[in-house]
């Protein structure tokens, strides 16, 4: 949410309503997209619809919206996290809302689920700076071993929107190609009910996840949440905010 920057808007996206249909946002820092106006705007519309708020940092990379993985050290890297997560936990105090989580976007979040070292450093810094927040990532990346090794929580993520290779790991595509609402939604019906999920090669492979990301700039995103939730309630299951289902499980 909030992936903008001050004229420009993503061509389909509608946070308005976007906002009105998920429970958790991740929420751009300025890296990647976003702005402080944005991000103002973005806290404030999260807490109108009671949405748990999350910083999304990313690459130093407006040009290529946080998709290309830039050679930096891994304390250049942790910096600008914690640049940018500072950033959006002072937008949220000054609204009286705190920070859910953390979710590092596009390319970066990537390079993290292959990089024990960076993982490592990024938990550990968030240990200091976020120390209450919940940490999305991918089930089995080194982010989710270095987070759990370090009695951190982690949120495990289904990328509802994106397709799936053999490894587990997200097959990114920015073709912009709009997507079978109803497709979408049995997938998630099936990942929830089943724990499977279909390759791009045509096998299958098991998935666990605690949450289900959409991307705003998924060609007719609202719809697609529309018809996930409408499926996921139709057959008994239930969608409330990370932390809730973190306190019923503890």
């Amino acid at each position: 949410m909030g992936e903008a920057l001050g004229p420009w808007h993503l061509r389909g996206a509608d946070d308005a309503i976007l906002m009105t249909l998920i429970t958790s946002a991740n929420i751009a820092t300025g890296f990647h997209a976003g702005d402080p106006n944005l991000m103002d705007e973005t806290v404030r519309l999260a807490r109108q619809h009671g949405v748990c708020i999350g910083a999304h940092p990313g690459y130093r990379d407006l040009h290529g919206f946080g998709r290309r993985r830039i050679d930096a050290s891994v304390e250049e890297l942790v910096n600008d996290i914690v640049y940018q997560v500072g950033a959006l936990q002072a937008f949220a105090a000054r609204h009286g809302q705190a920070l859910q989580h953390v979710k590092p976007h596009g390319a970066l979040y990537m390079e993290l689920a292959r990089n024990e070292n960076l993982s490592l450093a990024f938990v550990e810094a968030m240990g200091v700076v976020a120390p209450n927040a919940f940490i999305f990532c991918l089930d089995g990346s080194e982010t989710c071993r270095a987070a759990e090794a370090a009695g951190r929580r982690v949120i495990r993520e289904f990328y509802a929107d994106r397709d799936y290779d053999r490894s587990g790991s997200i097959v990114f595509t920015r073709s912009g190609r709009p997507l079978d609402p109803q497709a979408v939604a049995d997938k998630l019906v099936r990942a929830c009910l089943d724990g499977r999920v279909r390759t791009v090669d045509g096998g299958e492979i098991d998935i666990v996840f605690d949450s289900i990301c959409f991307h705003s700039d998924t060609p007719d995103c609202a719809r697609l949440l529309q018809v996930a939730r409408s499926a996921l309630h139709g057959r008994g299951v239930g969608i409330a905010p990370v932390g809730t289902v973190a306190q019923h499980e503890q």
